[in-house]
């Protein structure tokens, strides 16, 4: 039987025997997703380092948690406060935080050529723009999630969505 990402959180936070194995189960069930986006937001050398400043700072946090979201969308909020300060301490651009048919991605049988051609696309869109993107179509947050994220409204959300899913269809 799956155990839930909240009751995973609980456990972690009893500190019991249990905690950490909670904790890494949380972490396992994350990690690549987050990495993919992390990858998006700071340098790639850097991707690692951030997912760790970000289950570090979960960690620490998690008696903040409340449940008002997902823990999913609580992980990703950190992500994105992590990226925002990783950023400015390196005096890089800060990122810009505060309805269509989903995106098509390559599928095993399209050229490699064609999955190359998307990531370079993404790869020149705006901070902002790849994030959204990425979020939503890669990750599958509802817009709900997003906007928690992000610290957006849902209406900029879903406005900013389809500016960036415009952008990416023009580059590709």
């Amino acid at each position: 039987m799956l155990i839930s990402d909240e009751e995973l959180l609980l456990s972690a936070k009893s500190g019991d025997r249990s905690a950490d194995e909670a904790f890494h189960t949380l972490i396992d069930r994350h990690a690549a997703a987050m990495l993919r986006v992390a990858n998006t937001l700071v340098p790639r050398l850097d991707a690692e380092d951030l997912l760790q400043e970000t289950f570090l700072a979960a960690f620490r946090g998690l008696n903040t948690f409340e449940g008002r979201a997902s823990v999913k969308t609580w992980l990703y909020a950190i992500l994105f406060r992590q990226a925002a300060n990783f950023r400015r301490k390196r005096g890089l651009p800060s990122l810009a935080l505060s309805g269509d048919a989903p995106m098509a991605t390559p599928s095993h049988t399209d050229t490699v050529d064609a999955n190359l051609d998307l990531h370079a696309a993404l790869a020149r869109l705006p901070d902002d723009f790849r994030a959204i993107l990425i979020l939503r179509e890669l990750d599958g947050l509802s817009y709900d999630e997003i906007a928690t994220v992000l610290e957006l409204p849902r209406g900029t959300v879903e406005s900013r969505l389809h500016r960036a899913r415009t952008a990416l269809r023009k580059l590709l």
